[in-house]
């Protein structure tokens, strides 16, 4: 089974198990020489001008001893630009930009003036922190200096800086950390960059264990100011068994954004999936990503684009003020920027999925992008809307749905089918969202669980068969009264006749031919 890493823009990568396949951008070592793997990690990056704050989530499971985390960054970082985060802001932003299942119902065909229906929905380094005069210097002779050392929360941070990446793999050799097998080709781009090492030692007698081994690690958020606006992934192939996944969430006011340096491509979107699917929805996503990929190689794909304090279908709480607080609105225009929680700005949430192997040359580059909408419930001339179109605002995201055709009795002589909304009964449900994705299946089999085509990545649903409506039950007549003893109907209105003037009728025919036959003998 192959692991789904949920990263966002992360400068942060982990030692991986020898089978798994991790998405990161640094790595764990462990001071305790034993190997650590990581199947669960987040990032953020909140983004405006220059300024770039990156809150990350870290989850490990490994020995209960001395382990530290190595981070790639651009400036020297200070203890005033780092702090510790509570982890529920990760899986609300996860869950806002995540594929998410719908559900519809198709309304009765007669029961509802659809015209007022449609008309009614809408549906240069710039200031950075100063550098300090190197704190200490270990090892002149590897190259390695100690920029900044400090602690925050559980974690003992140092800040490093090198000369010759063989030094400084030597100088983390020497403090008896285990870092992986042939590091050093990894580290060089960044040291010859001259990019900083933010390294993040954990105490262990600070850190709770889970049953399962995992560390419950507070999440980190730092930031820092460059011109260039970049996630380094080149250092996690140390440690990649294979194909890596990588998702990356990026805040920013008013702002989409999308890699400058590899093609981009939107998920396909808006498309009618069988029932079954909400089954194994993350199966599903998975396959139709893949799949994406396979006829985009090295694409990376938008999933989600859309303002983050709200949501058409959502499958969770909007982001709101306290967590852009949380996870970077404070800092975003320097220390003299706005102290409250929005900053007073529309954030827009840009989720970006990668996939990659060992054979990646650049880091991802990101840049500013124009709007776009796509994966909403609008219809135009009764087609619904199809993948990401350009447009003033972004509402764009990866949306499928489960729709239920009317199977009840239709009674009018005008029927008007293709209306969808909340279930018979009355309410609404809620979307499935596709998160924790980590450790699902890839082998759906989309042709089989979609109604609709996806032309695009090649993929040719089944023909969707509509459910046959029940026929209008026929209007039972009126009973005929019965005629009075010795009576005669012969009620002939309206081109009807009872029961008594059809016998008449019969009767009268028979008397006649014995008439005639009787005047033919005498004749």
């Amino acid at each position: 089974m192959r692991r789904l890493i949920l990263a966002a823009t992360t400068l942060a990568v982990a030692l991986a198990a020898p089978t798994a396949a991790h998405a990161f951008c640094g790595f764990y070592i462990n001071g305790a020489g034993s190997e650590m793997f990581n199947d669960a990690t987040q990032v953020v990056l909140m983004r405006k001008g220059t300024r770039t704050v990156l809150s990350m989530q870290n989850n490990y499971k490994g020995p209960p001893g001395e382990f530290a985390m190595v981070i790639p960054v651009p400036t020297v970082l200070q203890k005033e630009d780092v702090k510790t985060l509570p982890k529920d802001v990760f899986a609300r932003v996860d869950q806002m930009g995540s594929p998410r299942l719908v559900e519809y119902w198709e309304q009765d065909p007669c029961g509802r003036d659809w015209d007022e229906y449609d008309r009614r929905r809408p549906m240069k380094m710039a200031g950075g922190a100063p550098r300090s005069a190197p704190m200490e210097d270990k090892a002149d002779d590897l190259g390695v200096t100690i920029e900044a050392k400090f602690e925050v929360g559980e974690y003992q941070i140092l800040i490093l800086s090198a000369k010759d990446s063989t030094g400084l793999e030597t100088w983390l050799h020497q403090e008896h950390y285990q870092i992986p097998a042939g590091a050093e080709p990894f580290l060089r781009p960044y040291v010859e960059s001259g990019m900083k090492f933010f390294v993040a030692k954990v105490d262990p007698k600070k850190v709770s264990f889970g049953g399962d081994g995992r560390a419950n690690l507070s999440p980190l958020r730092f930031h820092y100011d460059s011109d260039e606006f970049n996630l380094p992934i080149r250092l996690g192939l140390a440690n990649s068994s294979g194909t890596q996944d990588l998702i990356v969430s990026i805040l920013a006011p008013n702002q989409r954004y999308e890699v400058a340096n590899y093609k981009n491509v939107t998920i396909p979107t808006n498309l009618d999936v069988r029932d079954s699917v909400r089954q194994s929805f993350g199966s599903f996503y998975t396959a139709l990503f893949d799949r994406t990929v396979e006829k985009n190689p090295g694409a990376v794909v938008t999933e989600y684009a859309w303002a983050a304090s709200s949501c058409d279908p959502c499958p969770g709480p909007n982001l709101g003020g306290n967590d852009f607080f949380l996870l970077g609105s404070d800092v975003l225009d320097g220390p003299a920027g706005k102290p409250t929680q929005y900053g007073g700005w529309d954030f827009v949430l840009t989720r970006l999925h990668a996939r990659y192997g060992k054979t990646i040359t650049e880091d991802l580059v990101f840049k500013q992008a124009d709007p776009i909408v796509g994966g909403r419930e609008n219809r135009v001339k009764g087609r619904l809307e199809e993948r990401a179109q350009p447009s003033s605002v972004n509402n764009f995201q990866a949306r499928y749905a489960i729709r239920h055709w009317w199977t009840g009795a239709i009674t009018c002589a005008n029927p008007v089918r293709g209306r969808w909304g909340g279930p018979p009964s009355g309410g609404s449900t809620r979307p499935i969202a596709a998160t924790n994705l980590a450790f699902v299946s890839r082998q759906a089999n989309l042709p089989k669980l979609l109604i609709t085509s996806a032309p695009e990545i090649g993929v040719r649903a089944y023909k969707r068969r509509k459910p046959k409506p029940r026929p209008a039950p026929a209007p039972t007549p009126a009973p005929a009264k019965p005629a009075p003893a010795g009576a005669l109907s012969l009620d002939h209105g309206a081109g009807c006749s009872t029961g008594g003037a059809s016998d008449l009728g019969a009767l009268a025919a028979v008397g006649v031919a014995m008439l005639i036959g009787r005047r033919r003998r005498r004749a």
